[in-house]
């Protein structure tokens, strides 16, 4: 059992989004138990087809009730869009309380407008942090294994590896197929496990193209649907400019680390220490926990990297309103040297209104100059980022 850092507010109506598997169904019944509520699961087919066929069939149940509810919950809303007319009704005419969870708000943003046009708040559930992991973390389990709720259960590795892959085809069949978000599978069954391959890699929307034998635009759309489904982000290019960043090729990064490694087929390949794949997935741990972690804190920080001409790089920028940028390289290594941050050297002193950093898995803070290198847990804590 692990306690969620997610926090959200008690006396206004939300959305909790989140992909499947990251415990959104267990964290609901967890913080409601106690209080007077009526929960909904469209995942059962009768139910989502009753209201299918008649959305102000919740009018009538809910007037039906001996005992007004004090909150309804409706668990993938996403598969009845026409219910969220139902809820704008009761929240303005009724003051009801809503809790609306679901795995995509794609198919909610095409049937309903501003999804409720700011009536209710948005949240978002991510695979277990760090600091939700606790004494549980190993580092080396969750870059091979990620951390979705479901691989904490599981012992045995074989056990993990067929989750992971039964995850990923589960989710091509009941996200995509069944949402309908692709007409034409076959070109996005060859992008997946390509995407996976580049994860954390500047995305080459040409050269994915071609490889899933489809064209850039139904790529760009392709990305758009991993976003909108929470399977990943992209990590813009930094610019002062938001016009230039905008146009600069981002990296994506998937959710979870064990997801992406059955979605690239490298669930049996081993990740070690002082490799380049080792050093490319503890790099998307980190980027995904600060991800997470300023999502959960309501930080609304601005997170890029940065990419010279001469091929010099800043793995991550952290904007933060108020205060200097977080300019962070990641190393996977135990001991850092002067020459991991060489490239920070260089580049950090033309950042303006900056604070430079190394994190990594080495255990003693080091200062080189102006640059401080903490274990990737302090240095969390040290950009505001401490759940």
């Amino acid at each position: 059992m692990f306690e969620r850092q997610l926090l959200f507010s008690q006396k206004s109506s939300m959305f909790l989004f989140g992909a499947r598997g990251t415990g959104k169904t267990h964290l609901l019944q967890q913080r409601f138990q106690s209080i007077q509520s009526w929960y909904i699961d469209l995942l059962n087919p009768d139910t989502a087809r009753r209201y299918l066929l008649r959305p102000s069939l919740l009018i009538d149940e809910l007037a039906a009730k001996t005992v007004t509810p004090e909150w309804i919950i409706i668990d993938e809303v996403q598969k009845v869009p026409a219910l969220l007319d139902v809820v704008h009704f009761l929240i303005e005419r009724q003051n009801q309380k809503f809790v609306l969870s679901g795995s995509s708000a794609r198919k909610l943003r095409r049937n309903a407008a501003n999804l409720l046009a700011g009536r209710a708040f948005v949240y978002h559930l991510f695979p277990l942090t760090g600091a939700e992991l606790g004494p549980s973390l190993h580092v080396q389990e969750a870059l091979t294994w990620g951390s979705l709720p479901r691989v904490y259960a599981l012992e045995d590795a074989t056990d993990k590896a067929e989750f992971l892959k039964a995850y990923a085809n589960t989710y091509i069949k009941e996200e995509i197929l069944e949402e309908q978000l692709v007409r034409n599978l076959l070109p996005f069954h060859r992008f997946l496990p390509i995407a996976a391959q580049m994860d954390g890699k500047i995305v080459n929307y040409a050269s994915l193209a071609r490889e899933s034998g489809t064209t850039i635009p139904t790529i760009q759309n392709y990305f758009q649907i991993l976003e909108d489904t929470l399977l990943g982000f992209m990590l813009p290019t930094f610019h002062e400019s938001i016009r230039k960043r905008q146009l600069g090729s981002p990296k994506f990064y998937f959710f979870d680390n064990g997801v992406k490694r059955a979605l690239a087929g490298d669930l049996t390949v081993e990740l070690r220490p002082q490799t380049s794949q080792y050093g490319m997935a503890f790099e998307g741990w980190v980027i995904n926990e600060i991800y997470r972690r300023q999502s959960y804190l309501r930080k609304e920080y601005r997170l890029s990297y940065l990419l010279t001409a001469s091929d010099v790089e800043i793995d991550l920028i952290v904007e933060r309103p108020g205060q200097t940028r977080a300019v962070i390289v990641i190393k996977s290594t135990t001991q850092v040297t002067e020459y991991d941050v060489k490239n920070l050297r260089t580049l950090g002193k033309d950042i303006p209104n900056s604070s430079l950093y190394c994190f990594s898995q080495d255990p003693i803070p080091k200062k080189f100059g102006d640059i401080l290198c903490l274990p990737w847990q302090e240095g969390l804590t040290e950009i505001g980022l401490k759940e």
